[in-house]
């Protein structure tokens, strides 16, 4: 029963560890690297991510350098910049890539706060669908008769605790990364 509730435990720490991640590639006004982690850059004919071809940094508040280090890759990084849906075109200045992060509109703001609050209801359901299939391995240990009645509610009991938990962060992770994006 420990073993199973340890597991989706683990399972439930990824999907916060996942909507994390997205929350950082949110374009939030700010230069943030993590913008860039989901634009794939062909590289010799394989899909590469660009900070593994070049060195990305932040310059000023809103102004992100990318600087590749072989310099012949520096016009595929901006076809793939521009390809993708971050939505600025960097400006080329023979050696490196600047990325110039406008300032956000009250109305892209409202469409941020809309994406962040899907992406928590998301990880939300991945949450609730870790409990259920704990709570399905619990019952299968009962039947098996491997605990007993009292381990399984018990067992049960614990599980909505520990996804309450997760739920809580969840929703804490969220208004905070709204809060973030509204007071830009």
């Amino acid at each position: 029963m420990k073993e199973v509730l340890k597991k989706c435990e683990t399972k439930m720490n990824k999907s916060v560890d996942i909507l994390k991640g997205e929350f950082a590639a949110v374009r939030a006004g700010r230069a943030n690297p993590a913008v860039l982690d989901k634009v794939l850059v062909d590289y010799y004919g394989t899909p590469t991510p660009i900070n593994q071809m070049a060195a990305v940094s932040v310059s000023e508040a809103r102004v992100l350098v990318i600087q590749p280090w072989d310099k012949s890759t520096l016009k595929s990084i901006e076809k793939a910049i521009q390809a993708s849906d971050i939505g600025i075109n960097p400006s080329n200045d023979g050696s490196v890539l600047r990325l110039a992060f406008p300032q956000l509109t009250e109305e892209r703001r409202k469409d941020l706060v809309k994406e962040i609050k899907k992406m928590g209801e998301d990880s939300k359901v991945g949450i609730r669908n870790i409990r259920r299939d704990g709570m399905e391995k619990l019952k299968t240990l009962k039947k098996d008769n491997t605990i007993t009645e009292d381990d399984q509610k018990n067992g049960e009991k614990k599980m909505q605790e520990l996804t309450d938990k997760f739920i809580k962060n969840i929703d804490t992770l969220v208004s905070e990364k709204e809060k973030e994006v509204l007071s830009l």
